[in-house]
Formats: structure tokens, C-alpha cells, sequence
């Protein structure tokens, strides 16, 4: 509990040592989502050394610490530089992917306030961040439906979702779920005939696609950055394909006009005028630094070879995944991520899939049906998979055995009504507990709890899976939104 008995710093590292013993393997490439491995063992003590030199610093006064301004300068240059910024391009560092969509879609509406109902129109695929963007800042979210079979945005029926409303119009490079890139020159043709702003979201691949368009003589995958007539802003992650330390993102935009919207000022009050470029006010110069670092130290060549090391898994990886009886890879991939489906109907369970891969020590991440978009499991493929592709696919074809000798996941008789009866709007606390205990998660017990976690998650996932995918996605959303909430209490 904190605060307790004063501790001695060995004491201290000694408990964090211990609590993070039960997460998911950072580095190795067996956590095929949310972590990001070069496979460069420099790097963690480089990006941790830098990081210590500048946390104190504060980005909220770049007077104040100019250090942090050069070090961010320093970054955006690199970013637009590498994808295609011109003369006029200027750049913000966020601290992420989510940030970087909000800035853009905020910067936009700013940029239109003769329009009393702004909307941004996206593809079904794009990030959530979109949506919460919507959320937070009032603007509408026009979904259009992609290609059933390819998962790309419809340049058609986007064009027909635009009208006077639009002040943004979005496309991925690639989309998260299933790893394809959007037509963003069509996308942005279509922006620019009714004067909407365009923005790519290449959080996830914006610093590695360029390097493996280099010397593909197929043109693939596709161009996707400023260079593209149209493109007004662009997003790219750091703390993914650069491989550094969380959290630092880069919103570009292709000039400063574009980018005044998401500036924010504030002196009307008695202290020092406030002058924000982020959501952020107070910024650690810690993960600026540790960025700075890593790009430095790698550099254009390092990031070539780490690029073309990622795709090569991720092929060897793809063919193998092909192979194996009752599954598919969903789509044409055009980058490092995969989204692998059943096929046909094999007699075994996904879900029960990843459960197997968990216990073998590779963690993959179940997605759930969404239109046209069968359950699946994605697979972040970075470069420290390259060598171990073996490893994983022999682990997939012994899951694979185990769930089809463990048969497909049912859904309790009585579970399957009582979320059939549940309305998302009118979820109550009593109705989320019997859902709890109907699903084995009895809180009230505390059955295997540590401090500071209110209930022991089980081991195995899959039929907790299978209720949410059973349930409408704002069932869902309710539903794991109460969970959260649950998680969170000390």
C-alpha cells in the first residue's frame, strides 16, 4: 500500500521487479501486439539514459528549455523528411497515436467554424482514436463501409458521404485490424474537390513503409504521405517502427495554417499566459529525449535494414499461417501486420487459438466480428521476429491441434440470455455483477486477488471472448467500459 513504511531504493526495484514479472514479455517478439522490438539490445539502455538526462525538463515553456525544442525540431524534420513534407511542412510531437488523431481532427474543425455541424467522414476500418476525437470535440463521425474482401477504404462511397459538412476525410496507411493501406491518393482527390482537409493516419506505418517502398519496383505498397496532391496532415508513431520508448507520436501537418487549430492560448487569468501546442500542458522532456536518442542512433540505414528485417518475417510468417489447415489471412497485407481468420468452418475456435499461444508463451490479440470482418487474431510482426519465424508457427500448429481436439467454445444457455436481455443504455450495476458471476468473475469473493486487483483474471479467455463477440459492439463497449472501471480500485 502507498504510502507505507519508507523503503530502501533496493527494496523498491526489488517489488517493481516483482509486479512485473506477470506482464507480457516486452521484447523477444512473443508479445505480437502493443510493444514495438528492434531486437538491438543497445537500445533500452540508450533510450532509458536519455530519458533520465531530460525528465525533469518541462515542454510546457520551450523557452525555458530549449533543449527539448531543438530535440522536437529535431524529430519533426526526420518525420517530414521521410514522408514526403514539403518546404512549407511544420510538425507537433504528442504523446501518441490518439493524441496525434485528436490534434488533427480539432485542428480541422478549428479550421472551419463557419460550419455549425462539422463532420469527418472515415472508413469503417480507421482507429478508434477517430471516434473518440467525434466524442470529445463535437464533430460528427460519417462511417463508410469498405471493400468486403479487401478491407480498403471505397473512394466512392466516400465520395458520396461528403457534403458541405465535411471539414475532414481520413484514410490509414495501413488500418490497424487488417494491415492494408487505403487509395490515399483517391481519398484525398475526393477531400480536395469539396475542400475538406485530408488526413492519413499512419501512426502505426508511417516509419516503416517507406523504407520498404524503396527499390520495389512493384510500387507497393502504395505512396500515402504529403507528397500525395491533397494530403493536408499525416501521423506517424515513434514509440512503433522507430522503436522507441513510449509515448511520443508526430502529427505533420503540410503547412503552419493547418496546423493553428490545435494550438491553444489561454490569458485570461492572473498567472502566466497558457500556450499549448497538444492536449497536454505539463510535458516530460523524458520521452522527447529517449526518441531524439534512438533516432539519432539508428538512423536512415538502420531503419532500412530493421524495415526489410520486419517485412521478411512477416511473409515468412504469412506463407506459414497459409499453410496450416483451417486458417486465412484476411485481406492483402501491404505491411507488417496480420489479421488471421478461420477458414471455412474447421471445427475449432480462435479464441481457444490464443489461449493455446498464451500458455506456449506467444501473445496474440483477438479481434472481434465487425461487418464483413470475420473474429480473428492480429499479429504485429516487428523486426525481432526475424530468425524465430519457425518458433511461432510451429507454436500456432500445435495450438491450432489443441483447440480443434478441444472443439468449438459454447456459450452457456442461461449467459447467452442474460446478455441478450441487456441494454447497453440502461446497464446497471446489479445487471454488470450477474454477468460477472455468470461469466466466473465473482469480485465479491476475492477469490485469488492481490492487492490492488479486485478479481483474478482467468488463464484462459476464451469463452469470456466468445460472450463479448456474442454481443452488439456497444454492449460490448458498456460492458468492458463498467470492467475497467471495476479494474481501476485500490
Amino acid at each position: 500500500m502507498i504510502p507505507g513504511a519508507t523503503l530502501g531504493v533496493e527494496e523498491v526495484l526489488a517489488e517493481l521487479t516483482r509486479l512485473r514479472s506477470g506482464d507480457a514479455p516486452t521484447h523477444g517478439g512473443r508479445t505480437l501486439a502493443y510493444v514495438y522490438d528492434s531486437g538491438l539490445a543497445e537500445l533500452d539502455e540508450l533510450a532509458a539514459r536519455a530519458h533520465a538526462a531530460a525528465v525533469s525538463a518541462n515542454g510546457l515553456d520551450p523557452t525555458a528549455f530549449p533543449s527539448l525544442l531543438r530535440m522536437e525540431n529535431d524529430l519533426v524534420a526526420a518525420a517530414i523528411g521521410l514522408l514526403g513534407g514539403g518546404p512549407d511542412a511544420v510538425g507537433t510531437a504528442t504523446s501518441g497515436g490518439t493524441e496525434s488523431c485528436l490534434l488533427a481532427v480539432l485542428a480541422a474543425r478549428e479550421g472551419r467554424r463557419d460550419v455549425a455541424d462539422p463532420s469527418v467522414v472515415v472508413p469503417s476500418t480507421v482507429h478508434a482514436a477517430f471516434r473518440k476525437a467525434g466524442h470529445l470535440f463535437g464533430v460528427r463521425v460519417v462511417d463508410v463501409p469498405v471493400d468486403p474482401v479487401t478491407f480498403r477504404a471505397d473512394p466512392v462511397a466516400t465520395a458520396a458521404a461528403v457534403d458541405d459538412t465535411t471539414v475532414l476525410v481520413v484514410g490509414s496507411a495501413p488500418s490497424y485490424a487488417h494491415g492494408v493501406v487505403d487509395p490515399i491518393a483517391e481519398l484525398a482527390a475526393v477531400a480536395g474537390d469539396r475542400g475538406a482537409r485530408m488526413h492519413v493516419d499512419a501512426c502505426i506505418g508511417g516509419w516503416v513503409l517507406p523504407y520498404l517502398r524503396r527499390g520495389d519496383a512493384d510500387g507497393r505498397p502504395p505512396v500515402f504521405d504529403l507528397s500525395v496532391p491533397g494530403v493536408t496532415s499525416l501521423s506517424v508513431d515513434l514509440h512503433k517502427y522507430a522503436y522507441c520508448a513510449k509515448g511520443v507520436s508526430v502529427l505533420l501537418h503540410a503547412g503552419p495554417e493547418q496546423r493553428r487549430g490545435h494550438y491553444f492560448a489561454s490569458a485570461d487569468w492572473p498567472g502566466y499566459t497558457m500556450l499549448n501546442p497538444t492536449l497536454q500542458s505539463t510535458r516530460s522532456g523524458g520521452p522527447i529525449a529517449a526518441a531524439w536518442a534512438v533516432v539519432r542512433h539508428v538512423g536512415d540505414d538502420g531503419y532500412a535494414q530493421l524495415a526489410l528485417s520486419a517485412r521478411a518475417a512477416t511473409e515468412r510468417i504469412r506463407d506459414g499461417l497459409a499453410a496450416i489447415d483451417g486458417l486465412r489471412v484476411l485481406g492483402d497485407p501491404d505491411a507488417t501486420l496480420l489479421a488471421v481468420a478461420l477458414d471455412g468452418e474447421p471445427g475449432f475456435d480462435l479464441f481457444t487459438v490464443a489461449d493455446e499461444l498464451a500458455a506456449r508463451g506467444w501473445h496474440v490479440q483477438p479481434q472481434f466480428p465487425h461487418r464483413s470482418s470475420p473474429a480473428n487474431l492480429h499479429l504485429t510482426v516487428t523486426a525481432s521476429n526475424r530468425g524465430h519465424e519457425d518458433a511461432l508457427l510451429t507454436a500456432v500448429q500445435e495450438a491450432v491441434g489443441a483447440a480443434r481436439a478441444a472443439g468449438p467454445v459454447t456459450i452457456d444457455a442461461d449467459l447467452a440470455a442474460l446478455i441478450g436481455a441487456l441494454d447497453p443504455d440502461t446497464l446497471t450495476e446489479q445487471q454488470f455483477a450477474g454477468v460477472l458471476a455468470a461469466a466466473g468473475l465473482d469480485p465479491a469473493t476475492g477469490d485469488g486477488a492481490e492487492p490492488g486487483h479486485p478479481l483474478r483474471l482467468p488463464e484462459r479467455m476464451a469463452e469470456i471472448n466468445t460472450m463479448l463477440a456474442a454481443a452488439s459492439p456497444r454492449l460490448r463497449e458498456r460492458l468492458l467500459a463498467e470492467f475497467l472501471g471495476l479494474l481501476y480500485r485500490p
